[in-house]
């Protein structure tokens, strides 16, 4: 499950939104020429001066259309650039030289996949362009995917093909989580720390007894429940000189301004089958760590505690089952506060409280939170 959230301060929306035609665009069209960019230098750096979101140019929200089983990309697409911050930072990239390179470059198809999105007037846009870029990278076309492994490897694409440093890292702080390891040998007083970075948390939905959790509160605080590794799972401690029980341990330590929860609504059984977890489970619209967490599972300063106040801002939702079903993105627009179901093109305004509840009840793929601003 994919659900995002973020901090749950919201930005003021101005009087009057002024869209510019970015740079971008421009040279796509062939409309500026080599004598005005001898003026400005800094044209090609150009991008468009609105920092809003897509759905809030126009008052309304603009779907992608399904291009072939395309409806994971569709959501997870529209999860990053609904993200206004995401897409400030997309609007600075480094436009590569040549065509060539254009079509391979995932940034720079996503940001004029956001501009078709923005300055057209058809309800929905094509994503194929950018479909066919993923493909140079062994992501295949028109065929299933899961949510949570697509936003990985977007991520991942994304952050590699961006030439300028201070990009890469504000694309870090945007969504990248950090959490301290910690393995205890039981039989001595040996133990080792290390930091790690992930960027989406990976709740289990059963517990080691296969007990179902019943809330997302309970998925977290069981994510973060102490581990004991015996048996097969046994580790070689250096002081003991052998393999012995551990017990490992995950506490948190920094948390971004997108926080990535993915549910895993999957079980393996006994035949090796992968079995779909279809049950109820409740989430919250806002979510304080520092009250779901205990000391012992917190690696922090009161001052980084005090900034883990999240509001829900997207859950990626899928229907069916494991070999074949559906994904739409429930989203919320971070200028107006108004809530948006994505269903490939087709896309539509809906209440909070009937969202929050339909979406609960369906396979959340992943839930994105926004932490608030302090």
């Amino acid at each position: 499950v994919l659900f995002m959230g973020q901090r749950s301060g919201r930005q003021k929306r101005s009087k009057k939104l002024e869209v510019t035609l970015s740079k971008t665009m421009m040279t796509e069209a062939g409309v500026q020429s080599n004598t005005e960019e001898a003026k400005e230098p800094k044209a090609k750096e150009q991008r468009l001066t609105s920092v809003f979101g897509v759905a809030d140019l126009k008052n309304e929200a603009i779907g992608l259309y399904n291009i072939g089983q395309s409806c994971c990309l569709n959501s997870v697409l529209q999860v990053f650039l609904m993200n206004t911050r995401f897409t400030g930072i997309l609007r600075r990239i480094t436009v590569p030289p040549s065509p060539a390179q254009k079509r391979k470059d995932v940034p720079y198809q996503m940001l004029l996949l956001l501009e078709a999105m923005q300055c057209g007037k058809q309800k929905a846009v094509s994503p194929t362009a950018l479909a066919f870029c993923l493909s140079e990278y062994r992501v295949k076309l028109f065929v299933q995917h899961d949510a949570a492994q697509l936003f990985l490897t977007l991520w991942n694409l994304i952050k590699r093909q961006m030439k300028k440093p201070e990009l890469v890292e504000e694309l870090g702080d945007l969504y990248t989580i950090c959490v301290q390891e910690h393995l205890a040998c039981q039989k001595c007083s040996f133990e080792t720390k290390r930091n790690s970075s992930m960027l989406t948390l990976p709740l289990p939905m059963l517990d080691s007894s296969s007990h179902v959790l019943k809330s997302l509160e309970d998925c977290l605080q069981y994510f973060f429940l102490p581990e004991e590794l015996t048996d097969h799972n046994m580790c070689f401690c250096e002081q003991c000189g052998r393999k012995t029980p551990f017990l490992q341990s995950m506490k948190l330590v920094h948390l971004p301004q997108t926080l990535t929860i993915h549910l895993k609504r999957f079980c393996f059984e006994k035949s090796a089958c992968i079995h779909k977890l279809s049950h109820y489970l409740p989430f919250p619209q806002d979510l304080d760590f520092s009250a779901v967490l205990t000391e012992n599972q917190c690696q922090a300063d009161d001052n980084e505690k005090a900034a883990w106040q999240y509001e829900l801002f997207a859950v990626v939702a899928h229907s069916g089952s494991t070999n074949c079903g559906h994904y739409c993105a429930y989203i919320r627009s971070l200028t107006e506060c108004k809530w948006y179901c994505f269903n490939d093109s087709e896309v539509c305004q809906v209440r909070r409280q009937i969202h929050i509840s339909f979406v609960a009840s369906w396979t959340l793929l992943q839930i994105s939170f926004h932490l608030t601003d302090c």
